[in-house]
């Protein structure tokens, strides 16, 4: 099958030629007719199809569920760092040391013969030739010294309140809480610790309402030390540190603003304490409360709110005069026209109740 052009006339001009398909048969059928569309869909014969069917499982099908968001972790408290009570002696070993070292001393200066004749008829002691200040006397003097220095140097008072936190050499040797007078050995380090219930105001800290607005809050925190050893050597400053976790804890929980419902102030107070107690409760802080003893708007919103309120004040004002005066002046001309005081037709009427509004605006801007 191949395609052929008619021959064109010389005379006829540049005309395209018909596009025609000649068969060998000499059967030509024109291009366009092959690609026509269908007057009408024709049937289409389709064989039976079998779709082959599974027995089910049995199984439900499985939803995803939501994944909730995971909390965020808290500090860990160090399981090592714990207190425990220092061993201590009752504050009469420690007096009896130290007599037993003074008398040591007295006695190797009597064994030396330095003492005082007025000190050895006082004391009774018989008079005898001195020995000098030989190896014997002084090691008898470093003996009785030391003794006396740790009899009466480990001497401390315990008080109600206060407890000791004892280290030596950078180690934790326990914590004090007994009263009275006690003996502790004088090379450990002593950190006084104030374990009485005790409540802190703090300054104006910011927060915001639900609606994101600036505030600030001045809370009332009440908190006691519970573990001594953590709250010394866990954290740098437990003070500064319950500070901090007040502070961020205003900045996640939203409070009420100033005139809300008591109810929500309560609820408010609760999740404060809650957040603060799981925060401090690491570093060997009790938390028993936090609430919002003053909430106020931070000082850029409360000018905000200051100036939309006499906004608003001024706006009602001029509101209530404009009734006024739209009153006075329909009254006015209803009056003079119903009585025939006056007869007026529209220009007249309009100028009328311009000039009376204008006279009644200017009084009642005069008038106090």
């Amino acid at each position: 099958m191949h395609t052929t052009t008619s021959p064109t006339p010389e005379s006829e001009g540049p005309s395209r030629p018909a596009r025609l398909i000649q068969s060998e048969a000499t059967t030509e059928i024109p291009v366009h007719l092959l690609f026509r569309d269908e007057p009408e869909p024709r049937p289409v014969p389709l064989s039976p199809a079998v779709v082959g069917s599974r027995a089910g499982t049995g199984e439900q099908p499985r939803l995803r569920r939501p994944m909730l968001a995971q909390p965020r972790p808290g500090p860990r408290p160090d399981p090592e760092l714990a207190e425990r009570p220092a061993r201590v002696l009752p504050g009469a070993a420690g007096v009896l040391g130290g007599v037993c070292g003074a008398a040591g001393c007295v006695a190797a200066s009597w064994w030396a013969g330095v003492l005082p004749p007025l000190a050895v008829a006082a004391l009774r002691l018989p008079e005898i030739a001195g020995a000098g200040l030989g190896p014997a006397q002084w090691a008898a003097y470093a003996g009785a010294g030391t003794l006396a220095l740790f009899g009466f140097g480990g001497l401390a008072r315990g008080r109600t309140g206060r407890a000791w936190v004892l280290g030596l050499f950078g180690r934790y040797r326990g914590t004090v809480r007994r009263t009275g007078l006690l003996w502790v050995n004088p090379l450990l380090l002593r950190r006084r610790v104030d374990v009485r219930l005790r409540h802190w105001r703090s300054e104006p800290m910011f927060a915001a309402d639900g609606s994101g607005v600036a505030l600030r809050v001045v809370a009332l925190v009440v908190w006691r030390v519970r573990d001594t050893a953590r709250a010394t050597l866990g954290v740098e400053d437990h003070e500064t540190y319950l500070r901090e976790c007040v502070e961020a804890a205003l900045a996640r929980i939203p409070v009420e603003t100033p005139g809300a419902g008591r109810g929500s102030v309560e609820a408010a107070g609760e999740a404060l304490t809650r957040l603060v107690a799981r925060d401090a409760g690491v570093v060997g802080l009790e938390v028993f409360s936090v609430q919002p003893v003053r909430v106020e708007y931070a000082p850029e919103v409360a000018a905000a709110m200051h100036r939309r309120r006499i906004a608003a004040l001024d706006a009602q004002h001029r509101a209530t005069v404009l009734t006024s005066v739209v009153d006075s002046v329909e009254d006015t001309v209803t009056r003079l026209t119903m009585r025939g005081l006056v007869e007026l037709d529209d220009y007249e009427r309009k100028a009328l109740v311009k000039d009376l509004t204008v006279a009644f605006c200017a009084g009642r801007e005069q008038s106090p």
